[in-house]
């Protein structure tokens, strides 16, 4: 399943359960590891209002669609999925999630942060949040 890219609210909870009923094998699968990133009102010691995830749309894709792929291969998973926000995020919405299923447990937890590391680390998405100063970038490592 390719990772989704959305430029809208979504509810983790009901696009995990929507995952799960169309594309994994009920009963096959024992474990199963997500993670949800939320937008802060905070960073480095200053209020943020809000922030505006940009990409450039065929790369991230692409990347994303092979961290999937990765993340199967590496944990033997039954499925994973990773959904991703672009533009303008506000605090208390979600920015990203990522879930594994996997027949046992240590395989579905360590490929859901496999999957986030990666994404944090390499994922092609430039940060600007607008704060009570101004606008800034971020950098991946904060």
């Amino acid at each position: 399943m390719p990772a989704i890219l959305l430029d809208s609210l979504f509810n983790p909870w009901d696009e995990i359960q929507r995952h799960q009923s169309a594309h994994l094998q009920s009963g096959h699968y024992g474990a199963t590891a997500s993670f949800v990133g939320t937008m802060r009102d905070f960073n480095i010691e200053t209020s943020v209002s809000h922030m505006v995830l940009e990409h450039y749309p065929a790369m991230t894709q692409h990347f994303l669609d092979n961290l999937c792929q990765q993340g199967n291969e590496k944990f033997a998973l039954d499925d994973c999925l990773i959904i991703h926000r672009f533009g303008d995020i506000y605090p208390d919405e979600p920015i990203v999630l990522t879930v594994a299923w996997s027949a046992h447990r240590a395989q579905a937890f360590d490929a859901c942060r496999f999957l986030m590391e990666e994404l944090k680390k390499r994922a092609p998405f430039w940060k600007k949040e607008i704060t009570e100063n101004g606008e800034r970038w971020v950098h991946n490592d904060l």
